[in-house]
């Protein structure tokens, strides 16, 4: 999620793990606990491309990051504010774990998803959410500022701080719910418009979880569409794009290439242009999926031989005009258009 919502996150944790005793510090540190996670872009900028792909959300969103990290901070803390006697090492310590850890649970649920379980590779990534939700943090942030104005021994800053919690967590369940209804609508048009496939993903479109993109992968092309939870025809309308695996033929030995391949979890198209090979990452979707003639991807990579290597980086897209393609959602979140 975006860092004002993992901030709000961690600073209410910090109160609810150790707000009563310490007050704001609570609050303050637990905020900085939950924006740590992220830090993992720092050494991206002095990697390769593929890299710096592999190390956000991976080690610094894990289980174990959280406890190898929490005692440390919670040494240094303690260390700092000994004199006031507030609070133990341990108090201190487990703010910092449950801010920290709860960043990357948070980061579950969006599209990119984390290695919460590193070392394992394997990411998850529920994509009921996206990372930036109104719905999701402006409750959540009303709480977080009512929590800040009052007493530390208030029983109301408790309750206001719980109610920011409960808020925040019940959407998320809600999200999981609208995620599951699209997907059932959706299979229901895909059989009614008698497509076959293969598989499919689903997300939600940008600040909302009413507007749901899918990616529909079929032998040799994909699919992309839209569903809100306000539609009432029975067309489906999507946009195609074939596959083109045998360009990415030879460079399929390549451990970048493989190691990008992984990443994209296999939903991805490859284009053939004159700055190289294009390999788009499905999973984030088009930047204005509601054009007939615009067809650029929000992450596209190009692929080309240097030298006796393989050269990977990321293309640079254009993002303005964006007010149209704003509007575009906002009418066909609520199924106009």
């Amino acid at each position: 999620m975006d860092s004002l919502t993992q901030i709000v996150l961690g600073g209410a944790v910090g109160e609810a793990v150790l707000g009563k005793k310490v007050g704001n510090k609570a609050v303050l540190w637990g905020a900085i606990g939950g924006t740590i996670p992220d830090l993992d872009t720092i050494p991206g900028q002095f990697m390769d491309t593929v890299s710096r792909l592999e190390v956000h959300r991976g080690f610094s969103h894990s289980i174990v990051f959280a406890l190898l990290i929490a005692p440390l901070l919670g040494f240094v803390i303690h260390k700092l504010y000994q004199r006031k006697n507030e609070t133990d090492w341990w108090g201190w310590t487990q703010l910092f774990f449950w801010s920290i850890f709860t960043h990357p649970l948070l980061d579950i649920f969006t599209t990119w998803g984390t290695q919460f379980f590193w070392p394992m590779e394997w990411r998850i990534a529920i994509q009921s959410i996206f990372v930036i939700d109104p719905l999701y943090t402006l409750p959540f942030l009303i709480c977080f500022l009512a929590v800040l104005l009052m007493n530390r021994k208030s029983d109301k800053r408790r309750k206001w701080n719980r109610l920011g919690l409960i808020i925040s967590s019940s959407y998320l369940l809600i999200t999981l719910g609208l995620k599951l209804y699209a997907n059932y609508q959706f299979e229901n048009l895909l059989e009614k418009n008698a497509i076959t496939y293969k598989q499919y993903d689903s997300r939600p479109t940008p600040f909302n979880s009413l507007l749901w993109t899918f990616n529909v992968e079929r032998e040799d092309d994909f699919l992309i569409a839209y569903y809100s939870i306000f539609d009432k025809g029975e067309t489906l309308e999507y946009k195609r794009f074939p596959k083109n695996e045998h360009l990415l033929k030879p460079y399929r030995n390549n451990p970048k290439v493989e190691r990008l391949i992984f990443l994209t979890k296999g939903y991805y198209t490859i284009q053939q242009t004159k700055e190289g090979l294009y390999m788009n990452d499905l999973r984030f979707g088009l930047i204005d999926g509601f054009s007939d003639n615009n067809n650029d991807f929000v992450f596209t990579y190009i692929i080309k031989p240097n030298n006796t290597a393989v050269q990977i980086d990321q293309k640079e897209n254009s993002f303005k005009g964006m007010e149209g393609v704003l509007i575009k959602l906002w009418k066909r979140m609520w199924g106009i258009g």
